[in-house]
């Protein structure tokens, strides 16, 4: 009989707790991430996301669309209160505007385990440096400040979209959760990411070479695609 061999983890890996993220911002080159305020985000947030117009924006989360402006703004209040998940507005260095918000969720900091989620961007916002730029201090922030072990990345299987952000942020696919919900009154599969502690070094060596300057030309153009493989 071939006995399998246990293998042990380091007692240290295990055996401590990982830190429930502060409201604190985040500064990058491209973008600040900071703690979503009503004051401050709510009119740049709904000039994006706002109204029927942006309802396509909304398709795959689990609020919205809004079509008129006090249930947008209350959406705001109620998000910026929440603790887990915990809320962040994406605001463009470049014009001072927010271009989305993203949150911290799932926080759990007893197993080391944390979710980037929540993630809606205005049309203007997506496909920039800056909304990369987000989600890098978002990850940098969970494995190197607070101490987690694993950032999980979840979306509906049908948004292809989320998905194919996901792989490209380096982000592991781990399977498919079917019937793991229901949005919106239909049932839900679940597509699941998660990157590692292990991971972090290289996926923090890509996201850096290809936010520097150098991979942009004059136009603002990409030299070369951010790549985890």
């Amino acid at each position: 009989m071939v006995r399998a061999e246990v293998v042990a983890l380091p007692e240290a890996a295990v055996d401590c707790l990982a830190v429930t993220p502060p409201r604190l911002s985040l500064y990058g080159a491209y973008v600040t991430v900071e703690p979503l305020d009503p004051v401050r985000h709510s009119d740049d947030l709904w000039s994006g996301l706002g109204g029927m117009a942006n309802a396509e924006l909304w398709r795959h989360m689990r609020s919205g669309p809004f079509p008129e402006r006090a249930s947008f703004d209350e959406y705001v209040r109620a998000k910026a209160r929440s603790r887990d998940p915990l809320y962040f507005a994406l605001v463009d260095r470049a014009s001072g505007r927010t271009g989305g918000h993203a949150a911290y969720m799932r926080i759990t900091p007893a197993e080391r385990v944390i979710e980037v989620g929540a993630i809606i961007y205005v049309a203007a916002f997506q496909k920039t440096r800056a909304a990369t730029e987000a989600m890098y201090l978002m990850a940098r922030q969970a494995f190197e400040d607070l101490g987690y072990r694993r950032c999980e990345w979840k979306c509906n299987v049908l948004n292809e979209a989320s998905q194919r952000a996901a792989l490209r942020l380096g982000f592991a696919f781990e399977g498919v959760f079917r019937q793991h919900m229901t949005v919106k009154g239909r049932s839900r599969d679940t597509a699941w990411f998660a990157m590692l502690d292990s991971d972090w070094p290289q996926r923090k060596r890509e996201f850096e070479r290809w936010l520097a300057p150098q991979n942009f030309d004059d136009a603002g153009r990409q030299i070369s695609r951010l790549s985890h493989v």
